[in-house]
């Protein structure tokens, strides 16, 4: 019989933790292979110097998971940079990183969460829809590109 996980536990931080900078440098492989040849455009966008809202989830003494918040334009906060390890993927821990920048995104304020992902993705296609995100119109640099989904959420 296998025990069950260990708590999750949920740091703000920001983009210096190494935490977070390990978790991307895996995000980063992961999405330059599903990505291809579309890898550079997609990774110019994903910078994460200056990010101040970053959350990492902590199972035990790992990082398991990470995802962040930049403000797009005043009232509304872009998420960025949504990662969980394959070995953790399927217990909810996404859900929860992507609640907890929410709930701070409201308390900073903004009125509502926008983001990019790309058909590439399922589970994070998923993630999204499961989480109460609305399919919008490609905004900015994504509105023609042909593989990326936006999406919407009011706070």
């Amino acid at each position: 019989m296998t025990s069950p996980p260990l708590p999750l536990r949920l740091v703000r931080t920001d983009s210096t933790n190494p935490d977070f900078v390990a978790l991307v440098r895996q995000l980063d492989a992961d999405l330059a292979i599903r990505d291809g040849e579309d890898h550079a455009f997609f990774a110019q966008y994903n910078k994460i110097a200056l990010i101040n809202h970053v959350i990492v989830a902590w199972r035990g003494e790992q990082a398991v998971s990470c995802g962040a918040i930049k403000e797009y334009e005043p009232g509304t906060m872009e998420v960025k940079r949504m990662f969980t390890l394959p070995e953790t993927r399927g217990q909810g821990v996404a859900t929860q990183i992507l609640g907890g920048l929410e709930a701070w995104a409201r308390e900073l304020g903004y009125a509502k969460c926008i983001l990019e992902t790309g058909i590439r993705q399922p589970e994070a296609l998923a993630l999204y829809h499961k989480n109460g995100y609305q399919l919008i119109p490609n905004y900015g640099q994504y509105a023609t590109v042909e593989s990326s989904r936006c999406f919407e959420k009011m706070l």
